[in-house]
């Protein structure tokens, strides 16, 4: 893992390329959401690997029982085009690192995996948005890598796909951006009243507002959707492999243990996440 304060927040850096495609996809509002704005718990805690660096994980949303429903009750960011979950727009890379690595594994990529296999081998899988940033390639309304309902080797996304028949974490084969989801890191150096500098590194949820202002013009987002919170495991250990990474072993394990001193408390839960199922 790279350390911390030099890898990149992805979703963050690309905020502003899903403004102009978000609302020209604009629709109407599936009404499950919960809304913005409500109270959450957080805890700050000292990186056990780093001294120079804290977390800050908002407890609310790692402990809620959100999960990812692509496929089964997911509506979809773009309005009419359910099937496509949150891959309607490709997928914006990282850096070059972040493209290289993708890359080694889209070579391992077939036509049983991939269904547009012989389009991305003919035509590419990479193309550049309007200000030249680099991403996955739309073709026919969606990410490229993305299979559609009824094919052969499954819906979603083939590098997902082809992950999990090698035995491998999806985060090692696809885009930063997309394995991250719905989490969020964000950084931000406090200068302390001792004159002492720190990294606080933020771990939360990646709501509407974490893709700037076109996020508001999603047509649907799950992460405050009472129909994506009915998980039998919170988001702090379905996203064990994800947040791993994100924080390292260290930071990541003494989060575990936060997480289930909260949840193990015989009062009830400070501020819950309001898309959770009531007690």
């Amino acid at each position: 893992m790279p350390k911390t304060k030099k890898a990149k927040s992805a979703k963050a850096e690309k905020a502003d390329k899903v403004r102009k495609a978000a609302r020209a996809s604009k629709g109407s509002k599936v009404s499950d959401e919960k809304g913005l704005d409500f109270a959450r718990a957080w805890v700050e805690f000292p990186d056990p690997a780093d001294d120079e660096q804290v977390f800050r994980c908002d407890l609310t949303w790692l402990t809620s029982r959100w999960n990812c429903i692509f496929g089964s009750g997911c509506q979809g960011i773009q309005a009419g085009r359910a099937d496509d979950g949150c891959c309607s727009l490709g997928a914006h890379f990282s850096d070059e690192d972040d493209e290289k690595r993708v890359a080694e594994h889209v070579a391992r990529l077939t036509p049983d995996i991939w269904q547009h296999h012989d389009e991305g081998v003919r035509g590419g899988w990479v193309s550049e948005d309007e200000e030249g940033s680099r991403q996955t390639r739309p073709f026919q309304g969606s990410c490229i890598f993305q299979n559609r309902p009824g094919f052969a080797g499954g819906a979603g996304c083939s590098l997902h796909i082809l992950a999990l028949k090698e035995g491998r974490e999806p985060l090692e084969t696809k885009p930063d951006v997309c394995w991250q989801l719905p989490i969020r890191r964000t950084y931000e150096w406090i200068d302390r009243p001792d004159d002492t500098r720190v990294l606080q590194v933020s771990i939360g949820e990646y709501d509407r507002r974490g893709w700037g202002p076109g996020g508001h013009d999603l047509h649907w987002w799950c992460t405050s959707a009472t129909s994506a919170h009915g998980a039998g495991e919170p988001v702090y250990v379905s996203y064990r492999a994800e947040l791993t990474e994100l924080m390292g072993k260290a930071g990541y394990d003494r989060l575990v243990e936060l997480c289930e001193q909260r949840l193990a408390s015989a009062l009830p839960v400070v501020a819950p996440h309001p898309a959770d199922p009531a007690p």
